[in-house]
């Protein structure tokens, strides 16, 4: 009996570790985890839900010499021009902005649009695990006048009066190929998170003639909803092995809207032996006018409006002897703001007379004494009413 009760005191004693006079936290290190077999636990990712694959066309990479003998090539030529030289010591040397243009995307162009859009999670909420580098320069443009024209970037902002009718779509091809574009809306949906609205679907693009493609969905407006922040509008150009009949109801702009709801991971996933993704290019929309008007006029309902409804701010509960902390300030806390505004009310209104002209304000408000039997946190509220700093400029 005796050996039984000093095995488990024994037992005890070994649970309950102390160090420095302080009881350790959970297990102790003959039964807890290892740091790596936790590290291990906490940075375990599914292969079938992160690994990424490439469903666009695949980028010819050049081996690294070469690229590096193209640079050497590169500087030397740069290095052996004396005018170059000349106009740059002298600050006349000009660059060619469009040049440069060209240049970037004929290099590094696609992979940091392909960076940009992994930021903004456009990959992920149209393909899933899918994703493609954008080859082709994928050119569109809003018409604001008749002279000024809006471009489609890589997450710029267009307002929806911006963008009421069709843009302009220009990208190089020749006269033979076949394209589809697709905008869709990746933040618009009113009744299912999960799904998106096809604003705009044209099918079998002859060259680059987008007026003489199939039009299978005719363009709709953006319509960010009041209170829901920046929606996210994708342009998609796919390029097709030959003429694709989509098996998808045709949609005007007199049909519900209902009738534009689009899932484009199913869809691609159905036609993916026929296109492939290669151009892409999105914008940012947050409300404005236009939006009332088109659920009044367009779609006859009644606008949706959404509000963040912010938590209450936190407080501490009281204590039983607040250090360092004015009183009043203290106990306002735990007050109805409207009877402290009701408070402040009264004491400006006990003051105030319809018939006679107000004091003048006090010189010197900070010489006038104050009782030396006042609170210090009652002579600081004093202070701030006669200098008019703080709660007394909310009544």
């Amino acid at each position: 009996m005796l050996k039984t009760i000093c095995g488990s005191f024994a037992t005890n004693v070994q649970l309950q570790q102390l160090r420095l006079g302080h009881r350790m936290r959970g297990k102790p290190p003959i039964y807890c985890r290892t740091v790596k077999e936790r590290l291990d636990e906490l940075n375990y990712k599914d292969e079938l839900y992160t690994t990424k694959i490439d469903i666009g066309f695949p980028c010819t990479r050049k081996s690294s010499e070469t690229v590096r003998n193209m640079r050497l090539e590169h500087l030397k030529k740069i290095k052996n021009d004396k005018t170059l030289e000349k106009l740059a010591r002298t600050h006349a040397l000009e660059v060619d902005l469009n040049e440069v243009r060209n240049e970037w995307l004929r290099t590094l162009g696609p992979q940091h649009k392909k960076q940009v859009a992994e930021h903004y999670s456009i990959f992920d909420h149209l393909y899933g695990e899918g994703f493609f580098i954008p080859h082709l320069n994928l050119e569109i443009f809003y018409e604001i006048t008749n002279d000024s024209y809006l471009p489609v970037c890589t997450g710029n902002v267009i307002k929806p009066n911006e963008a009421l009718r069709p843009p302009i779509v220009n990208f190089e091809s020749d006269a033979e190929s076949l394209w589809t574009l697709a905008l869709t809306s990746l933040d618009g949906h009113l009744t299912e998170n999960e799904k998106e609205y096809v604003h705009w679907l044209v099918a079998n693009i002859p060259g680059n003639y987008v007026e003489k493609g199939d039009v299978i969905a005719e363009y709709l407006q953006p319509f960010p909803l009041k209170g829901t922040g920046y929606h996210r509008y994708v342009f998609v150009l796919y390029k097709q092995d030959g003429s694709v009949n989509y098996d998808v109801p045709k949609v005007t702009s007199s049909s519900p809207l209902q009738n534009r709801t689009f899932v484009t991971r199913e869809w691609y996933k159905k036609y993916q032996d026929n296109i492939t993704p290669i151009g892409l290019a999105f914008y940012q929309s947050d409300w404005d006018v236009s939006v009332r008007s088109f659920f009044h006029n367009t779609l006859m309902v009644k606008e949706p409006v959404y509000e963040y409804d912010f938590p209450k701010p936190y407080i501490r509960p009281q204590e039983w002897f607040p250090r360092r902390k004015p009183f009043n300030l203290y106990m306002d806390k735990y007050r109805d703001p409207k009877e402290i505004n009701k408070e402040y009310l009264l004491r400006k209104l006990k003051t105030e007379d319809p018939f006679k002209r107000p004091p003048p304000p006090l010189k010197f408000p900070n010489a006038q004494p104050l009782p030396k039997n006042m609170p210090s946190w009652l002579k600081l509220h004093e202070r701030k009413i006669r200098l008019r700093w703080g709660r007394v400029n909310d009544v």
